[in-house]
């Protein structure tokens, strides 16, 4: 069978290209969110289920096993329709008849959660750019205050006083801020 053009939404998740996964979102999920509200769901459910569904044709996709033979939308809503079935049989424990006589709808609006996520990662992304700017000591220590170890700890690993790396670590963590407000990206992220 012949890959549809729709495997580019496919490749942009396993390369997390950012401006294409958004545009999946903004094209897609307002219609997994009506599918599911209207078959006994909220918004919240269908957000979840969006996501599940999304990780596991990630999780496909990424072991290199996986090619899209016909759009996007049809796969996505039968893996989210299977998902949500699933999900009230395990909720009622009992059978679930499934009020798709409507179809799905085509509205264009994104899931306020999706939103989110996406801006999360992209705050993540600006960080950890802006943290590879800073010298080889502030990384370290940040780094090494961030992996849930005391500051005490972190004091001993870097063979110096509590005091002294507390004080380091805040200079530090007022350079990267710098450097995070200082991206043109920065106000674009609605921190």
């Amino acid at each position: 069978m012949q890959t549809h053009p729709d495997q580019r939404y496919i490749d942009a998740m396993v390369a997390n290209n950012q401006q294409t996964m958004r545009e999946l979102y903004s094209k897609y999920s307002g219609k997994i969110k009506a599918m599911i509200v209207k078959n006994n769901g909220t918004e919240v459910d269908a957000g979840d289920i969006f996501q599940e569904a999304l990780l596991a044709i990630y999780t496909k996709a990424k072991s290199g096993n996986f090619v899209l033979t016909c759009p996007l939308d049809a796969y996505l809503y039968m893996v989210c329709k299977n998902r949500w079935i699933n999900e009230l049989n395990r909720k009622t424990g009992k059978s679930v008849t499934f009020n798709d006589t409507e179809g799905y709808n085509y509205s264009e609006d994104v899931f306020q959660s999706a939103e989110v996520v996406t801006q999360n990662h992209e705050r993540r992304n600006l960080l950890e750019e802006k943290v590879g700017e800073l010298n080889t000591g502030c990384k370290e220590l940040l780094k090494l205050s961030w992996s849930g170890i005391s500051m005490e700890e972190v004091a001993a690993q870097m063979n110096n006083t509590y005091g002294y790396i507390r004080k380091k670590k805040s200079e530090c963590m007022s350079k990267l801020i710098a450097l995070v407000k200082s991206s043109p990206r920065f106000n674009q992220l609605k921190w």
